[in-house]
């Protein structure tokens, strides 16, 4: 199996763990498959996965066993390799959280290569990720009243004619009666006009031997492809190897989980935060791994019970994101949660006021970490048993080597930052694929430092004792509520308008989702358009509701470089500015924005006047504390 746990509180011991062995001789495995054989062998009859689809603590429960979960993934695997996928070949999935989408991930990754796809996108998405990754097999859901994924997945396998066979999971057999009834009754039609063969899943796999009919790959082959670049426009495709997969996971057992732990999980597992440090963590450690609802913190009554489940299953880890701690600090703690040790917080920046009240409501210790697909998730955390420092994302784990570099376009480093010095935050780890992130190979032109150091477009710095600080994004990204969204797609369809000359997108700060998407328009001379003009002409052309403009603008001149490029710094610093205003004029506090600076420590900080009231810290904090973007007095 794997270490003992990791007492890691600085960088000193970090570089002590690294210097006793490479982490390739940190764990025996080497495939997920094999993974999951050690811990099935060693906790067979310890719980490793359960998911409900209702949000009651006293709704219908199914919980597999880790010598279950085993026989189910083998069953896929050897179902997929009858289905004639190979090493090199693609099952996709485009589910929502159920326990059959955790053991698609198992069984695709050892048959070939599991290429989760959210089912939020639209159908043309859908489709363009297919045909990108060449997916034979889909797995997906049922026609099931209240959702239209089996619909849009119909609608992208027209357009993806790759895709040979379909496996539809039906929902209808986690309910209890009377609604199991009902559900045959009510069910939509199946989509038509795509020639794929179509079978239920569970029937399917029912029929396969619980041991791997064929010999599984042992060289570190590429097993997964996940899609980045948000919600909207074509994403990129990223390809994971089976090490550094299996990295993740012995971080989470080495640094917090045992076979005794148990993980509430409301986010979802076509996303890589849920997909590897969550579930690899408890297929390293034996951890029993809880998905409460298909669409988790979206599903109908999960806020309002998740103390209730936390009491349930006796939880000790929950995961979150900081839209949903927002969210839950609008309900009260209504059940016992004294097994709950460690909230994990990633996705996007934690606003200290709600860290502050999500610790003081519920008592336990708030984590946040930082990672990103590209580097097959897992890059820094605050150390469980040393200092946290609170803004910042921690210490980067073992193996993981983190440098603040300044680069020019083709990657060649032009100046290795100083101490506490804002740069591009460069990552190097077992994660890291070198030359091969993306299955485009254009995309990875340009995209590494020192040939081995990935660039994540994000904008931070490094403390004096280690710490990691992100203060912004190099990259253009809007991030609400974890989703990212290309600027680049708002820009492009205001700019189809006859009135418009120039567009600049830009992520505006929100109490909520951490960004909401903001547009910022400059008319031609003879232009004329109004602001609701244009919000409409914007949603008619952009797909995805998430990107629609939540603000629109028309200024005289957008603010632009010596080359005439808009100059986003300035649209944000314009946003900050508004959007704090308001929350602090509707809060009725005698307090104004007297301007937005750039810090070389902290980023954009907006600068506040009092008024002749004056106000104190603790007013304003109440107030702007639920932004990310940090605040000060002016002097």
């Amino acid at each position: 199996m794997t270490d003992a746990k990791l007492d890691i509180r600085s960088v000193a011991d970090k570089a002590a763990v690294e210097a006793e062995m490479p982490a390739t001789a940190r764990w025996t495995a080497r495939t997920i498959m094999e993974q999951v054989a050690e811990t099935a062998a060693a906790h067979p009859h310890r719980p490793a996965i359960s998911f409900q689809i209702k949000s009651g603590p006293k709704d219908k429960t199914e919980t597999l066993t880790w010598r279950l979960f085993r026989d189910r993934a083998a069953q896929a695997a050897n179902l997929f390799r009858r289905l004639g996928v190979g090493d090199q070949d693609v099952v996709a999935f485009i589910l929502p959280n159920c326990n059959e989408a955790a053991i698609t991930i198992v069984g695709a990754a050892t048959a070939g290569i599991v290429n989760p796809i959210n089912p939020l996108l639209d159908p043309e998405q859908i489709a363009a990720i297919l045909r990108e990754t060449g997916a034979k097999v889909v797995v997906t859901l049922a026609p099931f009243p209240k959702t239209d994924v089996s619909e849009k997945v119909a609608e992208a396998l027209v357009l993806a004619p790759g895709v040979k066979h379909v496996l539809e999971v039906d929902l209808k057999r986690y309910l209890a009666p009377p609604l199991s009834w009902i559900v045959p009754l009510i069910r939509p039609k199946r989509g038509k006009g795509h020639g794929a063969a179509v079978q239920d899943f569970n029937a399917a796999i029912a029929k396969e031997p619980a041991t791997l009919g064929f010999t599984e790959a042992t060289g570190d082959t590429i097993c997964a492809y996940f899609h980045t670049g948000g919600t909207t426009g074509m994403p990129k495709v990223a390809q994971h190897r089976h090490h550094g997969i299996l990295y993740n996971g012995w971080l989470g057992q080495s640094y917090m989980f045992t076979e005794k732990d148990v993980l509430l999980c409301p986010l979802p597992l076509f996303h890589v935060f849920a997909a590897y440090p969550v579930l690899m963590s408890c297929l390293n450690s034996g951890a029993h791994l809880v998905l409460p609802t298909p669409q988790g913190y979206r599903g109908n009554g999960v806020f309002d019970n998740l103390w209730k489940l936390i009491e349930r299953y006796r939880v000790t880890f929950m995961i979150t994101v900081p839209t949903a701690a927002a969210a839950l600090m609008q309900k009260k703690v209504d059940a016992d949660v004294s097994t709950l040790r460690y909230a994990l917080s990633g996705s996007a920046p934690l606003p200290l006021e709600l860290f502050r009240k999500f610790e003081a409501a519920t008592g336990v210790t708030l984590l946040e970490g930082y990672g990103m697909t590209e580097a097959t998730c897992l890059v820094s955390i605050n150390p469980p048993q040393g200092e946290r420092k609170v803004g910042s994302v921690g210490i980067p784990f073992p193996y993981t080597d983190v440098r603040i570099l300044m680069c020019d376009a083709e990657g060649q480093i032009t100046r290795t930052c100083d101490t506490d010095e804002i740069g591009e935050i460069c990552v190097s780890n077992p994660g890291v694929m070198v030359g091969q992130t993306y299955t485009e190979a254009e995309k990875n032109h340009g995209l590494y430092a020192d040939v081995r150091y990935l660039r994540t477009g994000d904008l931070g710095r490094i403390d004096a004792d280690g710490y990691l600080w992100i203060t912004g994004r190099a990259k253009d990204l809007i991030i609400r509520g974890g989703h990212n969204i290309d600027p680049a797609l708002i820009e492009e369809a205001l700019a189809a308008h006859p009135a418009v000359a120039f567009v600049g997108a830009i992520g505006q700060p929100d109490a909520h989702s951490g960004e909401l998407p903001a547009a910022y328009v400059e008319l031609t001379d003879a232009g004329e358009a109004t602001v609701a003009d244009l919000i409409a002409f914007a949603e008619s052309r952009i797909g995805e509701r998430a990107a629609h403009p939540k603000y629109l603008e028309i200024v005289d001149e957008l603010p632009k470089t010596a080359v005439g490029k808009t100059f986003k710094p300035d649209l944000r610093k314009m946003a900050i500015s508004r959007v704090f205003g308001k929350a602090l004029s509707e809060a009725k506090l005698d307090v104004t924005v007297h301007a937005v600076i750039e810090d070389k420590r902290r980023g954009l900080v907006a600068q506040l006047n009092r008024g002749d009231i004056g106000v104190g810290d603790e007013a304003v904090n109440a107030v702007l504390g639920a932004f990310a973007r940090p605040w000060e007095w002016r002097s």
